[in-house]
């Protein structure tokens, strides 16, 4: 028998009173300037972390970013293209190449960047006010973001370890 129709509505639905601020999604976000916190709608958390509150996707994923004026994420690759939507606020995307030449531009509310499979890309708020973005990708389950950076993409498998042992302590 077919799943009822409200029972279906119920687990296909995400409220924002219903999502946490993640202040450590990302390995980056402990390093001033990266300081931002995810709000997870769908799709698996691209932190690794798998808390169950999130809408189930095979072929994208969805959050909300908070990123106060100043902050912003690291140099990073996905396997996968990324979608920044800027819902409210100042943001300066970049693109970078294996050469060390960088573009970038600074989007306004509603504006809207997708950035390639495998190209170095990120943001930073540059406005006086917290920002909020729209951010997704292109995969239900991607892998995790590889950091342009190695010091970065060091901190980011020592943070994976930590979420794995809290998770297994829990």
């Amino acid at each position: 028998m077919a799943e009822p129709l409200a029972e279906l509505l119920e687990r296909q639905v995400a409220r924002w009173t219903d999502r946490t601020a993640d202040w450590d999604a990302f390995a980056d976000a402990r390093v001033d300037g990266y300081r931002r916190a995810q709000h997870r709608f769908v799709g698996y958390g691209g932190s690794g972390k798998a808390d169950g509150r999130y809408i189930p996707a095979e072929h994208f994923t969805l959050s909300i970013m908070f990123v106060p004026p100043g902050q912003g994420n690291a140099a990073h690759t996905h396997e996968v293209e990324e979608i920044f939507f800027i819902l409210r606020g100042k943001v300066r995307v970049f693109f970078e190449d294996g050469a060390g030449h960088r573009v970038e531009t600074v989007l306004g509310e509603w504006d809207c960047v997708s950035c390639p499979a495998n190209v170095v890309h990120g943001y930073e708020n540059v406005g006086l006010e917290p920002a909020y973005l729209q951010v997704m990708l292109g995969k239900g389950k991607p892998e995790l973001m590889s950091y342009a950076d190695s010091g970065l993409q060091a901190r980011r498998d020592e943070h994976l370890l930590s979420e794995r042992a809290s998770t297994r302590q829990s």
